[in-house]
């Protein structure tokens, strides 16, 4: 496909905007080439500046769950905007209805507040456990991606249980060194931790299924060896459900696992498309965040009506559709097949899955932590890419990021994508065969 335009855009974007793009994935960097500019998206296709269309399985980075332009959230905002207005700086009952949604949906979120950002709710989430607490340690695990705030912008050093050290210039070493970072997984070093440093930590941090190194599940155990533990030492348990929420299932994928955490972080699906994040729990410790209580946050454009509409509009209609049984046999068959025709082709790859989320890694054995997927085959995954792409494919553009479905992806399209794929494992097939 032609990308001229696109290309053409990008070098422009470059002498204003840094990289020019406003987030570093979307800049192309692990899989070479330039990014598209996308014109406009419709259900589940986008279209670049250039007139190419593709079949979406980025969709924003999963808040899409309805696919582009969807009616209902366009009708939604349109109104808001046409009645209302964009932001008052003032609460309005937009607010507080999008609240009831999401506190219904999830038992242990008895209050929220709202914020525009998943860096924000995460941020915000470790300054009540450490109010609360009087503790500063936090506990992250490898490869698990919580925003871009300093505490959490820091990598695993040697070790199994390790502090961490800043994984980017201006990420002061005295601040990281209070989070200390475990292998994703791992339950025994999670009990190792919290018998060296349990007085100390003020909360663990983690993604319920991991969905910011590609997709990673749960081992039985793992999260019920956090849960325990941050009880036993009176630590908080932060369910980061900014990617995964009301993905795998109409509420939390914590849910599932019958496990209540002290506090939740939300994003990505709960603002439609619109920049809306939240974070929530129980009253006895939301309550000690300002105004009510002394650990202060705020935010200019917190909860504005446009943000509240598009997200009220999506969970109502996630809620009155139920689409979470379709999605997880459409990922289901997709991955299944992609799995069997690498295996056919003598390529190894795992192939996760869950409801409406789903990764390809180039390897030999399952994915269950961040050095594993560290190991997979990356220059694979970036002929991979790239051949999709050429062919109307539109994936995640890293190794380490997940794809989405939307209620609007039909059967057809999953067909499609499989056949694709086998036409990429011909080609890698041809590519080794002898001259």
């Amino acid at each position: 496909m032609k990308q001229e335009k696109s290309k053409q855009l990008f070098n422009e974007a470059k002498r204003y905007i840094v990289g020019g793009v406003d987030s570093p994935v979307r800049s192309f960097g692990a899989v070479g080439g330039n990014p598209l500019f996308i014109e406009s998206g419709s259900g589940s296709y986008i279209t670049d500046s250039d007139g190419n269309s593709y079949i979406d399985y980025v969709c924003s980075w999963g808040p899409l769950i309805l696919g582009h332009r969807d009616k209902d959230v366009v009708n939604a905002i349109r109104l808001v905007l046409e009645k209302r207005g964009t932001s008052f700086g003032a609460p309005t009952d937009l607010e507080t209805e999008l609240a009831k949604i999401i506190s219904e949906s999830e038992g242990a979120a008895e209050k929220i507040r709202f914020v525009n950002s998943g860096t924000e709710a995460t941020m915000s989430a470790i300054r009540v456990a450490r109010g609360v607490t009087g503790r500063d340690k936090i506990v992250k695990f490898n490869g698990c991606y919580h925003g871009h705030s300093d505490s959490l912008l820091v990598s695993a050093g040697s070790g199994a249980m390790t502090t961490g050290v800043p994984n980017s210039p201006g990420v002061p070493a005295s601040l990281a060194s209070d989070t200390i970072v475990l292998e994703y997984n791992d339950a025994e070093a999670v009990e190792e931790c919290f018998k060296k440093y349990g007085d100390q930590i003020a909360c663990v941090i983690v993604e319920p299924i991991a969905a910011n190194m590609g997709l990673v599940m749960p081992k039985n155990g793992f999260l019920q060896a956090i849960r325990e533990n941050t009880e036993k030492y009176g630590a908080l348990f932060i369910d980061d459900e900014v990617l995964v929420g009301f993905r795998t299932c109409y509420g939390t994928a914590i849910s599932r696992m019958n496990i209540a955490p002290d506090i939740i972080c939300y994003g990505k699906v709960i603002g439609g498309g619109m920049p809306v994040a939240a974070y929530a729990g129980k009253s006895i410790y939301m309550n000690k965040v300002s105004p009510e209580g002394p650990i202060y946050q705020a935010g200019t454009l917190s909860g504005n009506p446009l943000g509240m509409a598009a997200g009220i509009a999506t969970l109502k209609k996630l809620k009155k559709t139920n689409p979470y049984n379709r999605f997880e046999q459409m990922s289901k068959t997709l991955c299944k097949r992609l799995q069997e025709s690498a295996a056919s082709a003598n390529i190894p790859i795992d192939a996760p899955h869950i409801g409406s989320i789903f990764a390809v890694f180039f390897s030999d054995k399952r994915i269950e932590n961040f050095s594993d997927v560290k190991n997979s085959d990356k220059e694979r995954f970036v002929r991979y890419f790239r051949f999709m792409l050429d062919r109307g494919i539109y994936l995640a553009p890293s190794p380490f990021e997940v794809s989405f479905l939307s209620t609007k992806h039909t059967d057809e399209q999953i067909l499609r994508t499989i056949k694709i794929f086998n036409d990429f494992l011909d080609n890698e097939a041809a590519e080794k065969a002898p001259a």
